[in-house]
């Protein structure tokens, strides 16, 4: 009889553990190069019901970075809790490219799995080996190249209702607002999808981008291409409140990096770092808040961890979990944050490293000497051909010189020039901070085992 009740005491305490955590799903919202440019972040032009709503529910947060601005890079910190540096998916997945994440890694889909979760992947991955980001399944039938954000929500919905008693982890990446080979994939066939178009002339286009006609023209493609991932988004939210799911999933919403804009995506500037994150959770007391908390994408995966109970893998991340943030506006000790971009494409060798508090931003351009590299989508664009077209001097409030060739060393004072316009790397009363930071940058480059960190002895 003894015996009987010590078993059936370890089924008690181990069976949370083989099953996963009961009502405690989780669903993963990664857009495809979007930036703030949202209602509920103060668009007044752009339609984002959908996003809105879920920020009403839930929290939006004012200091989100993604630690490296390109797609298949930041995807692999999103997922793994290590900087890129680290992981080893330095760059993109796809074609020549061919980063790859090094096998050592476990990552999330990974760690829920045996946490007893079934696991899901609709739309865009963008990372390698499979193996290393496998999940159960990936229902990506009819999805029109990931752009059919409404199917894509109809696939989640025959997974979410599978006769199967797990928690499930939903991993739902549209590839909108990406630029596609013609323009933003507007002309597509959405069939259900009420297109939602912008006049051009009132767009509102930001500082660090020329108002020009072909910018604003290209903004109002983007901007159609954020309303039709919003209108999929809505439909993803209906069908977990339809099917009873609602108040048991952790919904996180975020961007893999910037705005698909020279300016922006592909560097570590703000338009290219500074982005969207929008958490839903059931046990937040707060609701339709904010908070200041500095956080990064390395901190996706702690979080969905803590949330979940799931364990870790057996080395440290290079993040925390800001689970305890949702309900505070300015909670303490989140003021700091770091960030590692080393490629976009595998010709765009520019390796930039970054700390950053709530006033002053060091970035360190490792291959300083180069001239900064273009993504082709982005060369190709007609934002920048119109630049070339015109021999145009000024992009924004940039010189296209300081743009394309840029020092080693690039310290912003946010809080007096929020555009990085005047570098005070050089100026003699702020070495005594340069100096700090670049002790402290050095440092966690060190601690995150970053090979590039010997560039700072014979560099």
């Amino acid at each position: 009889m003894l015996r009987f009740a010590l078993r059936l005491l370890l089924v008690v305490l181990f069976l949370p553990s083989l099953l996963g955590a009961k009502g405690k799903n989780v669903v993963l919202i990664v857009a495809d190069d979007a930036g703030c440019d949202l209602g509920c972040y103060g668009n007044r032009v752009v339609k984002t019901p959908n996003l809105d709503a879920l920020a009403a529910d839930g929290t939006r947060f004012l200091n989100a970075f993604c630690t490296t601005a390109s797609c298949s890079a930041s995807r692999s910190v999103i997922l793994t809790g290590l900087e890129n540096h680290a992981n080893g998916q330095y760059g993109h997945q796809h074609g020549f490219h061919n980063f790859n994440t090094q096998t050592f890694v476990r990552s999330l889909p990974v760690l829920l799995h045996e946490a007893g979760y079934r696991t899901c992947a609709i739309g865009k991955m963008h990372v390698q080996p499979e193996e290393v980001y496998h999940f159960d399944e990936y229902p990506n039938h009819g999805t029109s190249g990931n752009r059919h954000t409404i199917r894509m929500a109809d696939n989640a919905q025959e997974f979410i209702r599978q006769d199967d008693e797990r928690p499930f982890f939903l991993y739902f990446c549209p590839a909108d607002p990406h630029r596609a080979a013609k323009g933003f994939a507007n002309d597509g066939d959405y069939k259900g999808l009420q297109p939602v178009k912008y006049d051009p002339a009132s767009v509102e286009v930001p500082a660090f981008l020329p108002d020009k006609p072909e910018v604003r023209g290209e903004l109002a493609e983007y901007y159609q291409a954020l309303s039709r991932m919003d209108a999929g988004i809505g439909r993803l939210m209906q069908i977990l409140k339809s099917n009873g799911k609602w108040n048991d999933t952790l919904v996180i919403f975020v961007s893999d990096n910037g705005i698909p804009f020279p300016g922006a995506k592909t560097t570590l500037y703000e338009p290219g770092m500074r982005l969207p994150l929008i958490v839903r959770s059931p046990d937040q007391k707060r609701r339709g808040g904010t908070t200041s908390a500095m956080v990064t994408w390395a901190d996706l995966l702690p979080t969905i961890l803590d949330y979940t109970s799931a364990k870790g893998p057996n080395y440290p991340l290079h993040g925390r979990s800001f689970l305890g943030t949702l309900d505070e506006e300015n909670p303490a000790g989140w003021d700091e944050i770091y960030a590692s971009h080393t490629f976009h494409e595998i010709t765009m060798y520019y390796p930039m490293r970054v700390i950053r508090n709530r006033r002053y931003k060091l970035i360190l351009n490792v291959a300083h000497p180069l001239s900064f590299p273009f993504a082709s989508d982005l060369h190709a664009s007609a934002t920048w051909q119109g630049v070339l077209k015109r021999s145009d001097k000024m992009f924004g409030r940039k010189t296209v010189e300081a743009y394309l060739h840029r020092p080693q060393w690039e310290l912003y004072d946010l809080q007096n020039d929020p555009d990085e316009l005047s570098n005070l790397a050089g100026k003699p009363e702020h070495a005594e901070l340069l100096g700090t930071l670049q002790g402290k940058l050095k440092a966690w480059q060190e601690k995150t085992k970053d090979p590039w960190v010997v560039k700072h002895e014979y560099e």
